[in-house]
């Protein structure tokens, strides 16, 4: 079991590993050994995700998750396939834990009275040095 948060666990049989060649440096190793990971997540049919949280998971992973709801996340940055494996899993952990964070509901506010007065005397202010930093064109 992948601990997301005091709720939500993830099953190891969920996630899906495919090992590919990793792009960069490696030296001869880079064409012989797959040590980039390909991580899938079916986010769309996991029972651990309430559909509210999967619906903030889908804005959040944007381009990550195709249309049916499969998360695809490639690591690759590391040499190592087991450092590799480790890193899209902790990406893909942290995805989810921002998606079960409910965003706070903004009330609409408007600036007060005297706010707005303090703004508009500003401008006036702003106004008049600019007024008297050009220069004076007489027509003698």
């Amino acid at each position: 079991m992948i601990k997301i948060t005091n709720s939500i666990s993830l099953h190891e049989d969920e996630i899906k590993e495919h090992f590919i060649r990793s792009p960069g440096p490696g030296g001869q190793n880079v064409n012989k050994v797959e040590t980039a990971v390909q991580i899938r997540f079916d986010a769309g049919n996991s029972p651990a995700l309430k559909p509210d949280v999967f619906a903030r998971l889908r804005i959040i992973a944007g381009h990550r998750m195709t249309a049916g709801g499969l998360i695809i996340i490639t690591a690759n940055s590391f040499r190592s396939q087991l450092r590799n494996r480790q890193d899209a899993l902790d990406r893909l952990v942290e995805l989810i834990r921002k998606a079960t964070i409910v965003p706070k509901h903004r009330r609409a506010t408007k600036p007060s009275r005297n706010a707005r007065a303090r703004r508009v005397e500003t401008k006036k202010k702003r106004g008049v040095q600019k007024k008297q930093r050009q220069k004076k064109i007489s027509f003698d």
